[in-house]
C-alpha cells in the first residue's frame, strides 16, 4: 500500500508571516526587519513573505494599515476627548510593533488603498473626539495638540522615559492626571 503525502497546508500563512514580523519588530525594530528571517521565524519558504507582501516595504504597509485599523477600533465609542487619548495610550502599550511602523512614512507605501483608509478611520475616530469640543475656535489645531499630547506620552511610554515617572501607576491613570493638569474638560 502506498500513502499519499498529506498536502502542505499552513493555514493563514498571511497572518502566520504578520505575526512574525511584529515578534521581530518588538524584538529588534522594524530596521532590523528582513523577509528571510521572517520566513524561518514562521516557519514558511523564504519565498512565502515576498508572494503575500511583495517586498520588505509591503509587508511594513501591511502592518501599519493593520495598526491603524486596531487604533480606530480602539477609540471607537470613547466618550469624550480624555478617553480617546487614554484609550490611545493603551493601544500603544498594547500593540508597541505596530505603533512603531504605523508613525515611520519612510517605511511606507503612503499611496497604498488599505492604509490610506485605515488612516482614514483612524483619523476619523481622533477628530471625533475633538468636534465636541466647546468654544474651540479650531478643532483642527485643538486636534494637533490634543494627538501630540496622546503620541508624545505614548512614545515617552514605550522607551522606557517615564517608568520612573510612573511609580507604579498604571499609564492610563497616569495620562488622566496629566490632561487633567492642562485641560478643564
Amino acid at each position: 500500500m502506498t500513502t499519499r503525502p498529506k498536502p502542505y497546508h499552513h493555514g493563514d500563512l498571511r497572518q502566520s508571516v504578520l505575526a512574525a514580523a511584529l515578534d521581530a519588530i518588538a524584538a529588534d525594530g522594524p530596521a532590523a526587519l528582513s523577509l528571510r528571517d521572517l520566513a524561518r521565524r514562521a516557519g514558511v519558504s523564504h519565498a512565502a513573505p515576498a508572494h503575500h507582501f511583495g517586498d520588505r516595504t509591503g509587508l511594513l504597509t501591511a502592518i501599519a494599515a493593520q495598526g491603524y485599523d486596531l487604533l480606530a477600533e480602539a477609540l471607537a465609542g470613547a466618550p469624550e476627548l480624555r478617553e480617546r487619548g487614554v484609550r490611545y495610550v493603551r493601544f500603544a502599550a498594547d500593540h508597541p510593533a505596530h505603533f512603531q511602523v504605523m508613525f515611520q512614512p519612510d517605511l511606507l507605501r503612503a499611496d497604498d488603498p488599505d492604509l490610506v483608509a485605515a488612516k482614514a478611520r483612524a483619523s476619523a475616530e481622533l477628530r471625533a473626539g475633538v468636534a465636541d469640543l466647546a468654544g474651540v475656535p479650531d478643532t483642527r489645531e485643538a486636534g494637533i495638540a490634543a494627538w501630540s499630547l496622546a503620541h508624545g506620552f505614548a512614545t515617552l511610554l514605550l522607551t522606557g522615559n517615564v517608568d520612573a515617572a510612573l511609580g507604579g501607576r498604571a499609564p492610563e491613570e497616569y495620562f488622566r492626571s496629566l490632561t487633567g493638569l492642562l485641560f478643564t474638560r
